[in-house]
């Protein structure tokens, strides 16, 4: 690897022995850019919102996912690995993010998906992912991924082949957090640059947690005062406190251990509020606030949401300007959405010749509050 690519990374400049034995790749053009939301802050009545543009993380793909994929298929690539297989729903953003990176790297990628409720952009992320190569395998419930999941691996072996390079749903495992912690430094850099002033709360979707948990890491590092507000989008057994505190610890002792000088933190120091009132009645399942945040952010700001994660997330933030919470205080948005056009090419596919257990996403309404 590339000594001075190595040194664009915020958390490596910090600690050099994180450089040496961590493996990573350059996949996202970082720092992502921080710009003032003053329209937006006009129309609620509010003096000083930015947001995070991690939407542009990636020249092909952007969104949170890039980040941790850059360890994941760091490592993935130092064990030798020529395919990765990952889990997700139907339209699974990490799904979609590790197929267009993994393939770009010459492995295949095998995309284990479960049922979801549908909307215009699991068929765009279906398509997507077809069209890089992506393996897609449906099935039609969680447990029955999971057998399937052993299943290719075993029909792999069969054939020859290697066994796939697992990867977390979400990417986050303690090392695709490592991303995170990174992005906290990185926010902790251009907050001393005088590109934004030290936020005193930061909004973010609270998926499977790798973000939420490794820029409330990143953040303690960087000895920073701003409050992570976690809004969780999904199902409580993804999401929960339990599992943010274990997360935040195993991502903080194995950086430790690979640098003594990495500070010896533990959960308590992390300084997070969990909100769950956005959440709705279950995963992917969009509601009215999140999708009317959607339509004021795009017609204020000219910057495009969706409704599962970021939606939900700037919802949150609304309400509190609403209720009056977010007077005096300096606030900042994470956009974690890709933001970069899919090609035609890709679009124009004819989903039929997708595998068949998808095809019904195109053929089925989609939910009622989908633009």
């Amino acid at each position: 690897m590339d000594t001075n690519k190595k040194d664009s990374l915020a958390l490596f400049r910090a600690f050099p022995e994180l450089a040496r034995k961590l493996d990573w790749l350059p996949l996202a053009n970082l720092p992502t850019p921080v710009q003032q939301m003053n329209l937006l802050a006009e129309e609620l009545d509010e003096d000083d919102l930015f947001i995070k543009r991690d939407d542009l993380s990636g020249e092909v793909y952007g969104g949170n996912k890039v980040r941790k994929l850059e360890f994941l298929l760091g490592e993935a690539r130092a064990r030798g690995a020529d395919s990765v297989m990952t889990f997700g729903t139907a339209g699974s953003n990490h799904c979609l993010a590790t197929a267009i990176y993994a393939r770009s790297l010459g492995m295949e990628a095998i995309s284990i998906l479960s049922p979801q409720t549908n909307s215009a952009s699991v068929g765009r992320n279906l398509l997507m992912g077809f069209h890089v190569g992506a393996e897609l395998h449906h099935y039609h419930s969680e447990p029955a991924a999971q057998r399937g999941a052993a299943w290719q691996s075993a029909r792999r072996l069969g054939a020859g082949k290697k066994a796939p390079h697992i990867i977390r749903r979400g990417g986050s495992s303690s090392l695709g957090t490592v991303g995170f912690v990174n992005a906290g430094l990185e926010l902790a850099e251009q907050i001393k640059r005088g590109e934004l002033p030290e936020p005193d709360l930061l909004y973010v979707a609270m998926g499977t947690m790798g973000t939420a948990v490794g820029l409330a890491l990143g953040l303690a590092v960087a000895n920073l005062r701003t409050k992570v507000v976690a809004v969780r989008v999904v199902d409580l057994r993804y999401g929960n406190e339990d599992a943010f505190h274990k997360l935040f610890d195993s991502t903080a002792t194995l950086l430790n251990k690979l640098d003594e000088n990495f500070p010896k933190l533990r959960w308590v120091d992390a300084n997070v509020e969990f909100r769950h009132e956005q959440f709705g009645q279950k995963y992917a399942l969009f509601t009215e606030a999140g999708m009317e945040a959607v339509s004021l952010l795009r017609s204020t700001e000219g910057i495009q949401l969706e409704g599962t994660y970021t939606g939900k997330a700037m919802a949150a933030l609304i309400a509190d300007s609403h209720a009056g919470n977010l007077e005096g205080r300096r606030v900042l948005f994470w956009n974690t959405y890709n933001s970069r056009p899919f090609p035609a090419e890709a679009m124009n596919r004819d989903y039929q010749k997708l595998p068949f257990p998808v095809q019904d996403y195109f053929e089925k309404p989609c939910q009622a509050l989908d633009p």
